[in-house]
C-alpha cells in the first residue's frame, strides 16, 4: 500500500508516501518444476472474465512478447530489454477494446542448466510501476545475485500505470502545487473544504479517465498478470509481489491456483474482505503511530548527532513545534503540514529513510530551512516527476475505490477519523483525506475477491517485519491462515516496508532456497532484524 509524496510515490496501501527500498529451508515441499509451454486455456463452466482471461493468455503465448532495447527516455539500459504484451481492456469481452502493458526484462546471468524462467514483480500501490526490477541485476545488488543466475527478472507496469494506458484525475502541475491544506481539521468548515477537495477529485478520474476506471480492478490486473505469464511463454508464474503487490498476488493465487510455479510475497496487505479496503487504511493509522514513535526512540538514541532531543517526548515537542511553525506560516511559502507529513512519513515507512529524514530535522533545528524545502516542497521544474506523482495517486485511487465498497455516508467516516485522531495523530487525518474520494466514486463498486487455497496451489513464502506501518503484521497472518501450506518468516522487533531488498541473511538465505528449489521449513521462521540505520 501506499500513501502520497509531493515529488515521489511508491510502497503501499493508505495514503504515505514512499522511498521504495524495498524464511525457509528443512522439511522439504517441492513446488512445481518449470515448463516453457504455455497453459492450454480451459475455462468450462468459468465466468465470463475467466473465459475471457483464457482466451487472452493463449493469444498472447502465441504472439509471445517482441524484445528489443528499451526506449532512451525510460532510462532503462542495456542489457534490458523492453516490449508490449496486449490485454483486454474488458475480460468479459476479450476480443473488444485492448490496451498495451509495457514490459521489461534482463535476462538470468547464470549457464543455461542453471536457468529456471522468469521471475515476474510487482512493487506495490497500487500504481507502482515494476520496469526498474531488472536494474537489480544490471547494478549487481547482491541480495539477488543468486537468484538472478536462474532467472530472468521481469518487471512490467500494471494497467493505468505508466507506459501501461496511463489514467489521470487531475493536471499533474496543479497536482502537486503547494502548501496544500493542513490535513488535520480545525473545524468543521477544514472539513467541509476537504470533502469538496474529495469529491472534486473523483469527477477529475472520471472526466479524465471514466473510460478505463471500471475495469481498474485487482483482479482485473491479476488477469493481466496471467497474460504475461503467458506470453514470456512460461507455463506457470513465477512471482515476487511486495506491498500492495502481494495482494495482487493472493488475488492471483484465488484465480489462478494451478498457474502458480513459486510466489514470495514481502510486507502483506491483509486480504481479509472486511479489511479491503476502507478498514485497511484505519488499522495503517494505528500501526504508523507505533513506527512513527520507533524512529522518535532511535532520534533520541542519537541525540550526539542530531540535536533534537535525548527523549521521544522532546523530540516530538520539535515536531509539534515544527508543524505549528509550518502551519502559521509555510516555510520557504511552500512548507506547509500537509508537505511536512508527505515527507516525514517516509521515516515510518522505511529504514532507509531515518538517517536522511532526521539530518534535514535537524538542519532545521540548527537554521538551515533550504534543506527543508529542498526536501518537502514540490519541484514544478520535474514536469515527468509530477505526471508520474499524479499518475501513481490516480492509480491508487482507482483501483482501491473499484475494489471494494466503500462508506458513502460522511458521518461514518467523521466518527471513525475523529476516534482514531486522538491517539494516532500522526497519519490518520491525511490518509482519510486521500481516501475519501472512494465516498463518491463514480463508477461501480466490487466485492473484494474471496481469498483462499485453490486446487494447484504451492507452498507460498510470506515474509513480514513485526512493526510495518504500511501494511500491519496481522495482514501476513491472515494470508498465512488462508493459503494452506504456506510458511511465514517474521523479522523480528523490526519495521522497515519491504523486507526482501534488505540485507538479513536469515531472511535472504530462505527467499534464495525457496526460490531456486522450492523448499520451505517445516514451520514458520522467526528472524532476528536486519541492523539498525547508523547516524
Amino acid at each position: 500500500m501506499r500513501k502520497t509524496i509531493l515529488r515521489r510515490r511508491a510502497g503501499a496501501l493508505g495514503a504515505a508516501g514512499a522511498l521504495v527500498t524495498a524464511t525457509l529451508i528443512g522439511g522439504a515441499v517441492t513446488a512445481p518444476t518449470a515448463s516453457a509451454r504455455p497453459a492450454a486455456p480451459a475455462w468450462s463452466g468459468q465466468d465470463r472474465e475467466a473465459r475471457g482471461a483464457a482466451i487472452a493468455a493463449a493469444r498472447a503465448a502465441e504472439a509471445g512478447i517482441d524484445w528489443r532495447d528499451c526506449p532512451a527516455d525510460w532510462n532503462l539500459p542495456q542489457p534490458i530489454q523492453c516490449g508490449w504484451v496486449t490485454v483486454p481492456l474488458d475480460y468479459a469481452k476479450p476480443y473488444g477494446k485492448q490496451i498495451k502493458l509495457a514490459v521489461d526484462r534482463v535476462r538470468s546471468t547464470g549457464t543455461k542448466d542453471e536457468r529456471q524462467g522468469a521471475l515476474v514483480y510487482n512493487p506495490g500501490g497500487p500504481g507502482g510501476s515494476g520496469l526498474r526490477f531488472p536494474a537489480r541485476v544490471t547494478n549487481k545488488s547482491a541480495v539477488w545475485a543468486k537468484v538472478a543466475r536462474a532467472y530472468d527478472f521481469v518487471g512490467f507496469d500494471p494497467r493505468g500505470v505508466g507506459k501501461s494506458a496511463p489514467i489521470s484525475c487531475a493536471d499533474p502541475q496543479e497536482f502537486v502545487k503547494a502548501p496544500k491544506l493542513d490535513p488535520v481539521p480545525d473545524s468543521e468548515a477544514d472539513k467541509l473544504a476537504q470533502r469538496k477537495l474529495a469529491r472534486e477529485y473523483a469527477e477529475g478520474c472520471y472526466e479524465r479517465s471514466g473510460a478505463m476506471l471500471p475495469h481498474m480492478t485487482t483482479p482485473n490486473t491479476a488477469r493481466d498478470l496471467d497474460v504475461i505469464r503467458a506470453a514470456l511463454g512460461e507455463r506457470k508464474l513465477n512471482y515476487l509481489g511486495v506491498s500492495y503487490g502481494t495482494y495482487l498476488g493472493a488475488v492471483y493465487g484465488t484465480l489462478f491456483p494451478g498457474h502458480v510455479r513459486r510466489m514470495v510475497v514481502d510486507s502483506v496487505v491483509n486480504p481479509s474482505r472486511e479489511k479491503i479496503w476502507y478498514q485497511a487504511n484505519l488499522d495503517q493509522d494505528v500501526a504508523f503511530e507505533t513506527r512513527w514513535r520507533d524512529w522518535q526512540d532511535w532520534v533520541a538514541k542519537n541525540d550526539a548527532t542530531f540535536h533534537l532531543g535525548d527523549t521521544r517526548a522532546e523530540v516530538q515537542a520539535q515536531w509539534l513545534k515544527l508543524r505549528a511553525t509550518a502551519k502559521e506560516n509555510p516555510i520557504g511559502g511552500v512548507v506547509g503540514p500537509a508537505e511536512l507529513v508527505s515527507f516525514f512519513q517516509s521515516a515510518p515507512y522505511y529504514d532507509s529513510a531515518w538517517v536522511p529524514v532526521a539530518t534535514v530535522f535537524s538542519k532545521y533545528v540548527d537554521g538551515d530551512t533550504q534543506a527543508l524545502v529542498d526536501a518537502a516542497a514540490p519541484d514544478l521544474s520535474d514536469t515527468a516527476g509530477n505526471a508520474a506523482s499524479e499518475n501513481g495517486n490516480a492509480v491508487y485511487t482507482a483501483v482501491e475505490c473499484a475494489d471494494a465498497k466503500w462508506p458513502t455516508d460522511w458521518r461514518t467516516w467523521d466518527r471513525d477519523n475523529t476516534r482514531l485522531h486522538r491517539d494516532h495523530p500522526f497519519l490518520t487525518w491525511s490518509n482519510a483525506w486521500m481516501n475519501l474520494p472512494c465516498a463518491t466514486w463514480p463508477v461501480k463498486q466490487n466485492t473484494p475477491v474471496d481469498v483462499r487455497t485453490g486446487k494447484g496451489l504451492p507452498p507460498v513464502l510470506i515474509v513480514q517485519s513485526e512493526r510495518d506501518a504500511a501494511t500491519p503484521y496481522g495482514g501476513a497472518v491472515e494470508l498465512h491462515e488462508r493459503f494452506e501450506g504456506s510458511r511465514l518468516i517474521t523479522e523480528r522487533d523490526a519495521g522497515s516496508h519491504g523486507v526482501t531488498n534488505l540485507v538479513n541473511p536469515c531472511v535472504n538465505d530462505r527467499v534464495d532456497t525457496y526460490l531456486l528449489t522450492g523448499e520451505v521449513d517445516s514451520r514458520d521462521v522467526t528472524c532476528a532484524p536486519h541492523a539498525t540505520p547508523k547516524p
